[in-house]
């Protein structure tokens, strides 16, 4: 199976009163591994809109392990959890900088018509990305 990595830097503005990472934040480092994600397997998200393609959550599970703090890197590794050819459902870890698991997630996604939200078929519409996320999902790339 495929991993991405990419990590961020910890900012202040993104604590809370306890000097921790708000738990909203971590939504938006899914998003930078998801993105990352995407481009490591020649793709590009923002291409895909520009298509009229969307891709709404639909689903969002996250387990909060360990606290992450101010001034800390975050490490965040997301895979391809599964991949139906209409539904996309992502896994996501990130580590503190001593190795030990901060958060373990995943979020489900379907991609949908702009103007109508109805849901397409992947590999009807993106025969590369189905292939891509296929092999991502089984045996890695």
């Amino acid at each position: 199976m495929f991993t991405s990595r990419t990590a961020v830097d910890v900012r202040y503005a993104e604590t809370d009163q306890m000097g921790i990472v708000y738990h909203a934040n971590y939504l938006v480092w899914m998003e930078i591994g998801r993105t990352r994600l995407i481009e490591d397997l020649g793709f590009s998200y923002a291409k895909m809109e520009e298509d009229g393609i969307l891709s709404p959550v639909v689903d969002l599970q996250v387990e909060y392990k360990k606290p992450l703090r101010y001034g800390q890197k975050a490490e965040i590794h997301t895979r391809v959890k599964e991949y139906t050819g209409i539904r996309v459902s992502y896994e996501y870890e990130m580590f503190t900088p001593d190795g030990e698991l901060a958060i373990k997630a995943s979020s489900s996604h379907v991609c949908v018509k702009k103007e109508t939200f109805r849901p397409i078929n992947i590999k009807k519409h993106f025969p590369d990305w189905d292939a891509a996320y296929r092999n991502a999902a089984g045996s890695g790339i």
